[in-house]
């Protein structure tokens, strides 16, 4: 394999040298066509067909035992890219081996880089999606645009011997809601105050019934952004809220919309397109070769499920086909300032990644 050169000592690996020109490459969602022509190189460098497609997809076709994808755009934040030893009280990593520290290097960079490399290797698929933390818009021409795969790894921060089975559904919308201006000394409730009181019920419409419940299981909701005021002309009062809501895999997207709707005495709700949950079996071959590869690896393996969303979910949605979430990396670490990776951990990923591919038919 090929990969570029000038590196840190500790990036002494094919998949080490990639990482850390990936890192490097500043790649927020809508600026991602850099480091994507950084992994065409790559793929090419090492006897691989790749390109970039229309939205902004690295695409690498080879079989379709097994589709290798993750993301190619980060969150934006300029973290410092440099190799430095893990602190003695560093809860990544052990203590003075080397670690990367820059933007993606969790989310989802390392895994990424894990996937390229062991898609060399073992002559699967392989497919950088773009805008995955914005609006998925490569996720969503992927299926749009070819067959389901036999099976889908889909690259995200599990730890190498954690494997990820479930993410919630993800619903978001504004709520808009315009009134009369008058006196604040008035009782009548303005295009504000229905905006709260709508949002409340919402809040007290999904709130769970027993305070235990994993909140993997529950529709938890959340305001993100909240603006009104009068109008230039000073004639009417105007309310919006950006809202989200993210749903588990026992509840339907068309349901707690529904239900959310139902709260509404005045205004509207301007919903954007949802994000179905998803839980896969832990039973399905591919899974079997992950506990397979990963206790191999001296790993005790770990099922997971997530509260937030991914592509996963719309893989899942579009193909009827097996499929995890996986990859090197602490999730805690998603889009935090001192996002960092252990270069052990990308090695031990990247040897999963390649045990499952060739235990695949």
């Amino acid at each position: 394999m090929v990969a570029g050169g000038g590196y840190p000592e500790a990036c002494d690996t094919p998949a080490r040298k990639l990482l850390y020109d990936m890192v490097s490459i500043p790649s927020p969602s809508g600026e991602e066509e850099q480091a994507a022509k950084r992994l065409v190189d790559f793929f090419e460098a090492n006897g691989r067909e790749a390109w970039i497609d229309e939205v902004g997809n690295v695409r690498a076709p080879a079989s379709d035992a097994v589709l290798l994808t993750s993301h190619v755009d980060t969150v934006p934040g300029d973290i410092p890219v440099e190799v430095k030893p893990a602190a003695e009280d560093d809860e990544v990593g052990e203590p003075g081996e080397p670690v990367l520290w820059g933007r993606g290097t969790v989310d989802a960079t390392g895994p990424l880089v894990a996937m390229a490399v062991a898609a060399v290797k073992t002559g699967v698929s392989f497919v950088g999606v773009a805008g995955e933390e914005t609006n998925s818009r490569g996720a969503r021409h992927l299926v749009e645009d070819r067959d389901a795969p036999e099976a889908v790894v889909n690259g995200e921060p599990s730890g190498w011997d954690g494997v990820t089975l479930g993410y919630r559904g993800f619903l978001a919308g504004t709520y808009v809601n315009t009134s009369e201006s008058g006196h604040t000394s008035r009782p009548e409730p303005n295009a504000i105050q229905h905006a709260i009181d709508w949002w409340h019920g919402v809040e007290e419409t999904f709130e769970p019934a027993d305070a235990d419940t994993p909140v993997f299981e529950q529709v938890t909701t959340k305001p993100v952004s909240v603006d009104g005021g009068l109008t230039d002309d000073g004639l009417a009062v105007e309310a919006t809220m950006d809202v989200q809501l993210r749903v588990p895999p026992n509840r339907t997207v068309d349901e707690i919309h529904e239900l959310a709707e139902t709260e509404l005495s005045t205004g509207s709700v301007h919903w954007k397109e949802p994000i179905p949950p998803v839980m896969e079996s832990p039973r399905t071959e591919l899974a079997r070769a992950f506990r397979v590869a990963i206790r191999g690896a001296g790993g005790d393996v770990r099922l997971l499920r997530k509260t937030g969303t991914s592509d996963m979910n719309l893989f899942a949605a579009a193909w009827d086909c097996p499929m995890v979430t996986y990859g090197p990396g602490n999730s805690d670490l998603d889009h935090a300032p001192d996002e960092r990776l252990p270069l052990s951990e990308l090695d031990r990923a990247t040897a999963v990644l390649s045990d499952v591919c060739r235990d695949r038919p």
